[in-house]
């Protein structure tokens, strides 16, 4: 059984793969924290947090990736998006 280590650590790689997508147009994104049912939290940083195509990027980008990566995870939220 994987431990909550290992889980945040596989988050981390998968966000990884993202962030250099994310920080070419001046944002980031940070874990906030993982429920009880399976739910990353994530909180978008910089001009990711104020991007109209944030939606887009959490669900067709960041969630696709980690759920790909953590089966574990059911999945995944923007906490400081208006829209989920």
């Amino acid at each position: 059984m994987m431990t909550d280590t290992d889980i945040l650590d596989k988050i981390e790689a998968s966000l990884d793969t993202m962030r250099p997508y994310l920080k070419d147009d001046g944002g980031n994104i940070e874990i906030v924290d993982i429920t009880d049912e399976g739910v990353l939290r994530l909180r978008l940083l910089g001009s990711c947090s104020s991007c109209p195509q944030s939606f887009m990027t959490m669900k067709a980008g960041i969630e696709t990736a980690v759920k790909q990566a953590v089966p574990e995870i059911k999945s995944v939220i923007a906490v400081n998006l208006s829209i989920q």
